[in-house]
């Protein structure tokens, strides 16, 4: 019976494993700057495949995708051999004669599945942390983004032999047969509903998986919020790649004492960014478009469904997948645009009473990817973290923290679970690997071997209360 090429794909990966775990700090750092070279000299390249595949602007492709990868990548070359160092942890007395330390080893072969919304920097972040912890890697990109899947196919074909890292291309079917594989770990970055399927694809084999979903990521504006700056970081987290961004501010709930000034304040701000009347921002070459005519509709029929008042914005033009920066308010909290992720450049502002009603609102949804607060006050802004969860989140911004490779990244619950970036991402595709040596002949626990005399018992004893 013969094997199909993906199971041929992964029997050599399977092969290759065991060489490329072995491999040193200095091997695979050497890795690491062979991919960031190869990605400053093709910078040009991802900035027109991602203009093809969303009119991105240069600018937004530098900030959004190659720098968050290069970031990634010095991270790991910095840091990576302090990460790999087998790392000492206290002996209890109990255990007396013996050491104890924690090796991260690697998971083995795995399999990124990346979005299209982000698709250099959802890609290739994770590989940067899978090669990091010394895996074989299968990656699978959308196939919603085919020039800058084939930007990432010449890049990674020319860098790395296809038993260490390749690249496969196609639709949902190939998903589907990439998840019938008994991969060691699974990262994938998508909606809920998908990462439903991929977990029930990974508990078939009890492969681990790292699961960043979205959700609706609330924003949260105090009276005391300097609302000029938090319209501009607003308006900047909102509109980025059109909208199109897991953890891009959803929806707003702000005090009603400073609901009007906020909605001027953000009117302002999309203004100063992209143009200050509907034509100039149509040909505003810093807004992306929407990434096809499905999600294009989509989003219009949420616009249509919200219930609420259209107070800026909502241009659009299916020929192009336009979608102008839109402000809603008086929006049915249960209407469609507030059920589901809305993934585009439409913003709900909702007036609250006070705070406290506007955490009631939060925890009374799914846990969000993240959260974002606004307020002059830290103790205030403390007081709202401490009341809610999220997988991350910002207080006065929005989307940074998804940037830096110190901080954690993932969801809670329904937004994901496992955490990525960093020293975070090369512990998730790898296996802390607890190993306890015993240095000499006796130790203490033979004290208490069988046969279990009175002498035993009252060790046993003394162990209990005292160690």
């Amino acid at each position: 019976m013969t094997s199909s090429p993906l199971e041929a794909l992964f029997a050599r990966q399977q092969a290759a494993r065991w060489r490329v775990a072995a491999t040193s700090a200095d091997q695979r750092r050497a890795k690491l700057r062979a991919l960031l070279e190869a990605l400053m000299a093709h910078r040009a390249d991802a900035q027109a495949a991602l203009a093809a595949d969303f009119r991105k602007s240069p600018e937004e492709v530098d900030l959004t995708e190659l720098y968050p990868v290069i970031s990634e990548l010095k991270d790991a070359l910095r840091h990576l051999p302090r990460w790999m160092r087998a790392r000492k942890v206290p002996t209890p007395i109990g255990l007396f004669g013996s050491t104890s330390t924690i090796v991260q080893e690697p998971k083995g072969v795995v399999l990124i599945i990346s979005p299209w919304n982000y698709p250099i920097y959802l890609t290739l972040g994770p590989l940067v942390s899978a090669l990091a912890a010394g895996n074989c890697a299968v990656v699978k990109p959308s196939e919603f983004t085919p020039h800058t899947t084939a930007f990432l196919q010449k890049l990674l074909s020319g860098l790395f032999p296809e038993e260490e890292v390749a690249l496969v291309e196609g639709a949902a079917e190939a998903a589907q047969a990439l998840l019938a594989l008994p991969f060691d770990h699974i990262f994938f970055t998508g909606s809920p509903a998908v990462g439903k399927v991929v977990m029930r694809a990974a508990a078939e084999h009890l492969t681990s998986v790292t699961l960043e979903l979205g959700g609706k990521s609330p924003v949260l504006v105090d009276t005391d919020a300097n609302l000029e700056e938090a319209a501009r970081k607003l308006a900047w987290g909102k509109c980025l790649n059109g909208g199109q961004t897991c953890v891009a501010p959803d929806y707003v709930l702000v005090h009603e004492r400073v609901h009007d000034a906020l909605v001027e304040a953000l009117k302002k701000a999309i203004e100063d960014f992209y143009g200050s009347d509907a034509a100039s921002r149509k040909a505003s070459p810093d807004l992306a478009r929407i990434i096809n005519e499905r999600h294009h509709g989509r989003l219009l029929g949420l616009l249509k469904e919200s219930g609420g008042l259209t107070v800026f914005g909502g241009e659009t033009d299916a020929g192009t997948n336009y979608l102008s920066p839109t402000l809603l308010t008086e929006v049915d909290p249960a209407s469609p645009i507030m059920q589901e992720e809305i993934f585009g450049p439409l913003l709900p502002i909702l007036k609250v009473p006070d705070m406290e009603a506007a955490v009631a609102f939060v925890n009374a949804r799914p846990k969000p990817l993240a959260l974002y607060i606004f307020s002059g006050s830290r103790s205030r802004a403390e007081a709202l973290v401490a009341r809610t969860t999220a997988g991350g989140g910002c207080i006065n911004d929005t989307i940074l923290h998804f940037a830096h490779t110190g901080l954690p990244t993932g969801g809670v619950n329904t937004s994901g679970f496992g955490k990525a970036h960093g020293v975070h991402g090369f512990e998730a595709f790898s296996n802390a690997r607890g190993i306890l040596r015993q240095r000499t002949r006796f130790s203490a626990i033979q004290l208490m071997y069988p046969p279990y005399t009175g002498f035993v018992r009252r060790m046993i004893d003394l162990t209990l209360k005292h160690f």
